[in-house]
């Protein structure tokens, strides 16, 4: 028997090419047999089949869609080979398939099991303390229908609580896909391959898991840039899922406090589905929010008051450390880095440029004392430590919130921690979180602000809920007043018309395309809906919005200016 008789779809082979020997996949037989000689294969390199017809399907959707060649949307979609895990003998799938699954009631308040029905995409907005027990839920509708299901979180460390509490509840019959090294990580995607598993919990990578008979995709905290892949081909869970769901017939949830501005966009198109409790029962779970003027060092009388009182609670401000150096004690010149100009910081006793780590040292005069701006989370905790009658702590990204404490963060420690109760959340300084750069800032910035004053919301049983203090001098912008009513989408649908006036619609692909001269009037042919060009070191820098139809025209543009050497390199969904 011939070597290559044994291969298949999905199959890794070793195959000659203009005299060397190199690894490609078996992606089916071709339509048409190529004019000359047929090069035998040469060897096949695992027994493993890596994707089937339906994964290959996606595959090539990545393909097209980010503009990436097929073989690196193939190697994304799976861990690196660990040879010798391929030998090792596979577990049967778990004995208990039959057990009883936990109840699905708390889906009932969303339109029940209308979330699964097949190749459609919802936006499920929890009630605060929902999301755990409504993805629990989802997951074992799922199953009860005989299919499979996979949940999507963005960060592993700490484990989210929705990821925690899927795997406890379903035990043996669930796996989680969420790191590890090498060899660990091949090994779950072989036994997620063999159908040892009926639910997969993972990160970004485990969009692609090997799962057959799926039925659900739940994607947690969807609009959280963790689901944002940075490497080439660049995709978004979001997109891939839904495109998944599509081609598999299965559901697609996107659970958020606080969506995206795609997610909203899509919804006002129709083709996103919105489940949400009723009006009521959102008000009544709403936690209490309060906004008052800050004062120095993003502090307020309210805040001191508060914090008082205050048996728990959480202070949120954008910025680490102890301050901002703004001037050389030496020189009096402005403080900037000596070893490149970048802004100096003071954190946990010492000074050091945000941007290189090098220790602080003015660009001047080489001189190591600086005035500064004080702010941050260390000095609003030495602030804090004054007022409370607890213990004030600076909080970690593992550090959940508890009776007893005061934490002060950042939003980077704006986790899954599941139902909380504090006294106080306080948001120090909104109005910089708003003025930041990029056109996702101000929907991740209102995601962490609800998904944080979920944690103050009302507790059955308790006579005073917690409260959300909101220090801004902006109380009547759309993104406060988002928050204030407890409804992200009309601030959400503002920041979808802005950036369709800016020319990057949501929804819209866009890329960053470098390449020589030429390359703008090159790109112009393609029609794009948006072109903006500038000067590089290497070359010329195009970002470009696309509308989705033409798409593939594009597409097709940006490979033959590949082909003519114009264009070097692309970069999709770009962060802006």
């Amino acid at each position: 028997m011939r070597e290559e008789d044994d291969a298949g779809l999905g199959s890794l082979v070793s195959v000659p090419f203009h005299g060397r020997t190199v690894r490609g996949w078996v992606v089916g037989p071709a339509t048409e047999p190529p004019s000359g000689r047929l090069l035998p294969v040469r060897k096949i390199r695992s027994a493993v089949r890596f994707f089937d017809a339906g994964m290959l399907d996606l595959l090539r959707w990545v393909s097209e869609r980010y503009v990436a060649p097929l073989a690196t949307a193939i190697e994304r979609s799976h861990p690196p080979r660990v040879v010798g895990e391929e030998s090792a003998p596979v577990e049967p799938p778990a004995a208990n398939r039959s057990a009883p699954l936990p109840a699905s009631a708390a889906l009932a308040v969303y339109g029940g099991e209308r979330l699964l029905d097949p190749g459609t995409t919802t936006w499920l907005r929890p009630l605060p303390r929902d999301e755990v027990t409504a993805c629990v839920a989802g997951v074992a509708a799922c199953l009860g229908s005989g299919r499979r299901a996979l949940i999507l979180v963005p960060e592993a460390e700490p484990l989210p609580a929705t990821a925690a509490a899927v795997l406890e509840a379903f035990g043996p019959r669930a796996t989680g896909f969420l790191g590890g090294n090498p060899r660990e990580r091949y090994r779950a995607w072989l036994d997620i391959r063999s159908g040892r598993f009926d639910v997969v919990v993972g990160t970004r990578p485990a969009v692609f898991a090997p799962l057959a008979d799926l039925g659900l995709i739940w994607i947690s905290r969807e609009v959280h840039p963790g689901h944002r892949e940075d490497r080439a081909p660049y995709y978004h869970v979001r997109e891939v899922a839904m495109a998944r769901a599509g081609i598999e017939g299965a559901a697609c949830v996107l659970a958020s406090l606080s969506p995206s501005v795609e997610t909203v966009a899509a919804a006002g198109a129709g083709a996103v589905r919105v489940a949400r409790a009723p009006r009521g029962a959102e008000r009544d779970a709403a936690p209490l929010v309060e906004s008052v003027p800050p004062e120095a060092e993003d502090r307020s009388a309210r805040l001191g008051h508060l914090l008082k009182t205050a048996r728990s609670g959480v202070l949120l401000v954008s910025r680490t450390g102890y301050g901002v150096a703004r001037v050389c004690r030496s020189c009096s010149e402005p403080a900037a880095c000596a070893t490149c100009h970048g802004p100096i910081v003071a954190e946990r006793g010492r000074s050091f440029c945000r941007a290189c780590g090098a220790t602080g040292t003015c660009a001047n005069c080489g001189g190591h004392e600086f005035g500064l701006e004080r702010g941050g989370t260390e000095r609003v905790a030495e602030w804090a430590k004054r007022q409370a009658g607890v213990r004030v702590e600076l909080q970690d990204e593992a550090t959940a919130p508890s009776d007893g404490r005061i934490l002060v963060g950042t939003a980077a420690a704006v986790k899954d921690f599941g139902p909380r109760s504090v006294d106080l959340v306080a948001i120090l300084d909104p109005d910089r979180a708003l003025r930041r750069a990029g056109i996702h800032a101000g929907a991740q910035a209102l995601a962490t602000w609800m998904e944080a004053a979920a944690w103050a919301g009302p507790r059955t049983g308790v006579p005073r809920p917690g409260r959300v203090l909101v220090q801004t001098n902006r109380p009547g912008h759309p993104a406060i007043q988002s928050l204030v009513r407890w409804d992200p989408v009309p601030f959400l649908r503002s920041e979808a018309a802005r950036r369709t006036e800016a020319g990057f619609a949501p929804n819209h692909p866009v890329f960053r395309i470098e390449g020589s001269a030429e390359l703008p009037a090159a790109l112009r042919s393609a029609r794009p809906e948006t072109l903006l060009a500038t000067g590089a070191e290497s070359g010329t820098v195009c970002l470009v919005a696309v509308r989705p139809e033409a798409l593939d025209v594009f597409r097709q543009a940006v490979l033959r200016l590949v082909s003519a050497g114009v264009v070097e390199r692309v970069e999709a969904e770009p962060q802006l």
